[in-house]
């Protein structure tokens, strides 16, 4: 037998500035080996502890009911059932929402309930196994009275079941701009959800410790959450729960929020059992119960002129969000922030609803609204295009923000922040070359003049996103930097790894600092007990936060080692310079081992906290003007796809990439980032289709049914790029850009790539309304609306 092994295999990578894995080298992810042979330890990899409990979560069935009667009796003398929780065992607060409190973790109890949707929990069983947790529920008796349900964001809008009040953002005098244009158009576009299925569904492992002490070990993307809600679950303070998270098999913004159910009702079992309690969702349960990316429906009126340029345009976003809040509302206010994408929008009105529904309460997902906001202005460019007779690229370009160092008065977004770094005019005109974009399109043209029943088209479309949570209090981060006295290195800041490479990232950042190998550096699980209050790994933020923490965390330590040596020395601290494993100044010369072992020997602390804060942010919601952004990442996509327009079906031909990461911190973990955002925002678009049945309940709940891109989607000639010429004006850790985010939106480019070849279709005189998905289905149906 082979046993795969458990330490981080030695990177081979070639050693860049005199130190291996230092800043903007393309090494690997440190888990990178542990991936690929199956070494790497996820939740239900940790070894069971003996007497340990399995929970299954009984859900609703039903879209919007109330509970007559529940007879769990024979759940409860189920063979090998340990213990059945209802709402009425829960000794704190019976809710599990991550902003406001109206997501029970149970709705089952004495006197019943009433369920808001297909997936909400009822009850909990402990068994253990997790079959004969699962058979046991199937026992219950429960008798319900169907109530009235609102399923769709059309009847959501009908009814006026909104979360909250319309909201609005405006600048400029849209009524009389829009008046005034010599053009207008109208028109609706809608938007799917779209499923995170990451490889590792929900998963959480509880142990009870002494007094109320509970340890949590789980696959979340918000470890300080969780420990927040398991707390108030339990009715005990944050410092009796700890939270731990060495990584997830993937996480998309579906364990921002989702896991806070599963991990409270563990944390329930143990306490309640004295044993430890485990809990891992199957695929269709995963499916079923966890809430999805928001799907839209966006109705637009825009005025332009003879070129192009757009005088005067109103949004009107409608958005499912599902029967409880969740993170919807910043979600939307998302969406309207990247309504304008990368055009200048002089006269806007933004109106956004959020629409209550008996569905799952969607969350959040890559890019946070963001993508859904931009599908919406670059089909409205489109449409102008096309109304005009002319190519979308020379629409999109009149309509850019002014060029970072311009002078003009065509930088100010609708919510009133002032875009300063804008460089999408040279990222945009580098592609167009790059990928001979205009030869293509003339190409491409004639082509479909000669073809009757494929049609190709082409699209070039940008993305400018902006990085920072909107709720500026989530902009913080610690870290947490030791140094033994062998001089190896220990980390741990609050981010979480879900196969992004933030943990790499770091470790590079730190192994630059101290001019070490990156070997040296040992990358350790996020704990909520060495660095608290942590925001989620979110935003795409990851590395700006915590890498500038751990940053911070360094040059504490690093000041404390300059000034010890320098008196040691007899020397200025300005004198000491740092070089690849060891300290200089002049003749003198340490190792970074002595000068450690020196330093303890001193009295002089090797550990330090490290923290930071996004500067410059600020953001009045009330008035929907601030500065919520600390920068924008840039990017542009050109796509290439050809359709059988008497069938729909559709490939991706060739596809383009050049994105702004600023000055890279690893180009490696940086591409592979960019590619799996196309490929998953170009899935989103074209083949993941949610479909509830008219008793709201979820049909496409397992790979079967729901198609995510596969190998064989990828597009026979793909070319990508990092703009070399990037660099963040701001002051970010090495100049870096966020990356998480940003890419995603590159696969809209799939969207209207599919719209240009439907609009070639024979006797087509209005632009195609091809709505997302755009599966074979909906391509048919935009290529027959044309011949009709």
């Amino acid at each position: 037998m082979t046993v795969a092994p458990t330490s981080r295999k030695k990177s081979t990578a070639p050693r860049a500035g005199g130190i291996r894995g230092a800043v903007s080298s393309p090494i690997a992810h440190d888990s990178a080996y542990k991936h690929t042979s199956g070494a790497a330890l996820y939740v239900d990899d940790i070894p069971t502890p003996e007497n340990c409990s399995h929970v299954y979560i009984a859900v609703s069935d039903r879209a919007h009911a109330k509970i007559i009667s529940a007879d769990l009796d024979a759940v409860r003398a189920a063979p090998d059932v340990v213990a059945v929780l209802t709402k009425d065992d829960i000794p704190g607060k019976n809710d599990v929402g991550p902003v406001v409190s109206d997501d029970p973790m149970f709705v089952l109890g004495k006197g019943g309930g009433v369920v808001e949707c297909e997936g909400q929990a009822l009850f909990a069983v402990v068994a253990t196994t997790m079959d004969a947790a699962r058979a046991a529920a199937a026992s219950a008796k429960i008798t319900y009275e169907d109530l009235p349900a609102i399923l769709t964001i059309d009847d959501a809008m009908a009814a006026k079941s909104l979360l909250e009040p319309p909201y609005k953002m405006k600048r400029g005098d849209v009524k009389r701009a829009m008046l005034a244009s010599p053009h207008q158009l109208k028109g609706r576009v809608e938007i799917g959800g779209q499923e995170h299925f990451y490889l590792e569904g929900q998963a959480a492992l509880a142990t009870p410790g002494e007094d109320d002490d509970v340890t949590i070990y789980c696959s979340s993307q918000h470890p300080t959450e969780i420990q927040h809600k398991v707390a108030s679950v339990l009715g005990i303070p944050y410092n009796a729960v700890t939270v731990e998270v060495r990584r997830m098999g993937g996480g998309f913004g579906g364990k921002e929020t989702n896991g806070n159910l599963p991990t409270a009702v563990v944390a329930l079992a143990a306490k309640l059992t004295g044993r430890p309690a485990k809990i891992r969702y199957d695929r269709d349960d995963d499916m079923i119960i966890t809430g999805k990316r928001h799907d839209f429906r966006i109705d637009y009126q825009v005025g332009f002129d003879h070129a192009g340029c757009i005088q005067a345009i109103i949004f009107d976003q409608a958005a499912r969000c599902g029967h409880s809040h969740d993170l919807s509302l910043s979600i939307c206010d998302r969406a309207m922030f990247h309504a304008d994408n990368c055009y200048y929008l002089p006269n806007v009105l933004i109106n956004s609803y959020r629409c209550k529904t008996n569905t799952v309460s969607n969350t959040a997902f890559r890019g946070f609204g963001g993508p859904q906001g931009m599908v919406g202005i670059e089909r409205v460019i489109d449409e102008i295009a096309f109304h005009l007779g002319k190519d979308p690229l020379e629409v999109r370009r009149v309509n850019f923000y002014a060029a970072k160092g311009t002078v003009s008065d065509r930088n100010v977004t609708p919510y009133h922040m002032n875009v300063e770094d804008c460089v999408i005019d040279k990222i945009v005109d580098e592609l167009v070359a790059s990928s001979g974009y205009a030869s293509r399109r003339r190409e491409i043209a004639h082509w479909n003049k000669n073809q009757s029943l494929l049609k190709r088209g082409i699209a070039l479309t940008p993305v400018k996103f902006g990085i920072s949570f909107t709720a500026t209090h989530l902009n913080q981060a610690g870290a947490l930097v030791h140094i033994y006295t062998d001089g190896s290195i220990h980390l741990n800041h609050g981010g979480t790894e879900m196969g992004q490479g933030l943990f790499t990232k770091i470790a590079q950042i730190v192994a630059e600092e101290f001019q070490v190998d990156i070997d040296r550096v040992k990358i350790t699980p996020t704990n909520t007990g060495k660095v608290p209050n942590t925001s989620a790994t979110a935003a795409s933020a990851g590395t700006d936060l915590n890498g500038m923490a751990a940053l911070d965390a360094c040059k504490k330590i690093k000041k404390r080692l300059i000034d010890f040596i320098a008196a040691d020395w007899n020397v200025k601290p300005k004198e000491i310079t740092f070089l690849p494993g060891s300290i200089q100044s002049g003749k003198n010369k340490i190792s970074f081992d002595d000068l450690v072992a020196k330093a303890y020997m001193a009295r002089i602390s090797l550990s330090a906290n490290g923290f930071y804060a996004t500067p410059k942010i600020k953001w009045d919601r009330k008035k929907g003007i601030g500065r919520p952004f600390f920068y924008f990442a840039y990017g542009a996509a050109v796509s290439e796809v050809v359709i059988d327009t008497l069938t729909g079906e559709n490939r991706l031909l060739r596809v383009d990439i050049l994105h702004d990461v600023g000055k890279s911190l690893n180009p490696a973990i940086d591409l592979g980032q960019i590619e799996g955002g196309f490929a998953q925002g170009a899935g989103w678009l074209t083949t993941e289709e949610l479909w509830w049945d008219d008793r709201g309940r979820l049909k496409t709940h397992a790979p079967s049914t729901y198609k995510i891109p596969t190998a064989s989607d990828r597009a026979p000639e793909m070319n990508i790029a990092i703009w070399d010429r990037g660099r963040n004006p701001e002051e970010t850790v090495y100049r870096s850009k966020a990356v998480g985010e940003p890419p995603l939106m590159l696969g809209i480019s799939v969207l209207m790539a599919l719209s240009d070849a439907v609009a070639s279709s024979n006797g087509r005189e209005a632009y195609p309304s091809l709505d997302a998905p755009a599966t074979p289905e909906r391509v048919l149906r935009a290529v027959s609306d044309g011949w009709e």
